[in-house]
């Protein structure tokens, strides 16, 4: 597992460290140069295809593993990762793929996972909707595309500051390791250790210096690959409970619950205009006061950075009690109902202005 793991990690660094000494020659087409944004908080154009050192990263440690156990799985499996990071991909260097396109082209990745590697949602321990989803299986792929569709998609939404998203991906994909581990499902346990590899030959660049960004490309692929193999965990491992997963990803789905929510019925504005408010968000602004008033690109970039390790923290909160009780679910559904209640609890403090003094950071 550690060849699997070091051989992404030093692909995607060194395809990072290649985008970087030739930014030049793509800069044109690949930089993020809009730092006015309402949900821009960086002073200088960034390249934005950072997903291409972590695919880059997976391919070739997905390739290891399928030499070394003797298998093509996953090779299937990469196949399925194709849309949703293609459509990604083509929105990092065009700038002209919509959302909408973009979640289409997860369903179609969803789809091929379903049919190529049994990538589909079969229970969900709620006892009559799994007796439906074994019985019929077009419901079972509707459940599953949405699903694996809307976490991809959460993903793209929380991955708004260096290091952010991809460490939350790096604890998530531990967790299930882990989890792989105490099943025996080895196979799946070498797809989470070249992506652990791959993500952090990207974080390599990308934190806390903001070299290069995830992009849309980075984001789906992360966001998909969490997806699928949270799936297969489950389909795969009957002792493993459904909401072992769910509690992994519960910091980014319901951060695009609440978001869809907010938007909707407390501003009654279009769900996909985008906005600051989401809660790394109001971390930066309300929490993180370093040098505060600075535009140097030196002061935003050190504000960007020192926002991400708040919401490790708040994702740590999730993913090691579900490392715990992955097969418990009745603990499991209660660590779920706590995270959501203390989500809403921290958002509400640090909109009323009422965040809690050691939370804040103060110049000296």
């Amino acid at each position: 597992m550690l060849q699997i793991l070091l051989t992404a990690l030093l692909v995607s660094i060194l395809t990072g460290l290649g985008l970087l000494r030739y930014s030049h020659l793509h800069s044109r087409f690949t930089a993020d140069s809009d730092t006015s944004g309402v949900q821009k908080f960086h002073a200088v154009p960034v390249p934005r295809i950072g997903g291409v050192p972590i695919m880059l990263g997976l391919v070739m440690g997905c390739a290891l593993s399928g030499y070394l156990n003797t298998s093509v799985w996953v090779l299937l499996l990469l196949l399925s990762t194709l849309p949703a990071f293609g459509f990604g991909l083509l929105e990092d260097v065009t700038k002209k793929i919509g959302p909408l396109a973009r979640l289409l082209a997860t369903f179609v990745s969803a789809c091929l996972g379903f049919f190529l590697i049994d990538a589909g949602l079969n229970r969900l321990g709620i006892p009559y909707l799994d007796a439906a989803l074994t019985n019929y299986l077009w419901l079972s792929l509707l459940i599953t595309m949405v699903a694996v569709g809307g976490v991809a998609h959460a993903f793209n939404l929380i991955d708004g500051y260096n290091g952010l998203s991809g460490m939350v991906s790096v604890f998530i994909f531990t967790a299930m390791a882990y989890v792989c581990l105490k099943v025996h499902d080895i196979l799946l346990m070498s797809v989470c250790m070249a992506m652990i590899g791959a993500i952090l030959g990207f974080l390599f660049w990308n934190f806390p210096r903001g070299l290069i960004f995830a992009g849309d490309g980075g984001a789906y692929l992360v966001g998909f690959m969490i997806a699928e193999v949270s799936v297969l965990l489950v389909a795969r491992n009957a002792e493993v409970s459904p909401w072992f997963p769910m509690l992994c990803v519960i910091y980014p789905v319901f951060e695009t619950l609440f978001t869809i929510y907010r938007r909707k019925f407390l501003q009654g504005r279009a769900v996909g205009r985008p906005d600051a408010l989401h809660l790394h968000q109001m971390i930066y602004r309300r929490v993180v006061r370093w040098m505060v008033g600075s535009r140097e690109a030196r002061h935003l970039t050190q504000r960007n950075s020192l926002t991400s390790p708040y919401l490790w923290v708040l994702c740590s909160l999730s993913v090691l009690p579900a490392m715990l009780f992955w097969n418990k679910t009745w603990v499991l559904l209660l660590f779920v109902a706590l995270f959501v209640a203390g989500y809403l609890y921290l958002y509400r403090q640090i909109v009323r202005f009422r965040t809690p003094r050691w939370l804040t950071l103060r110049r000296d």
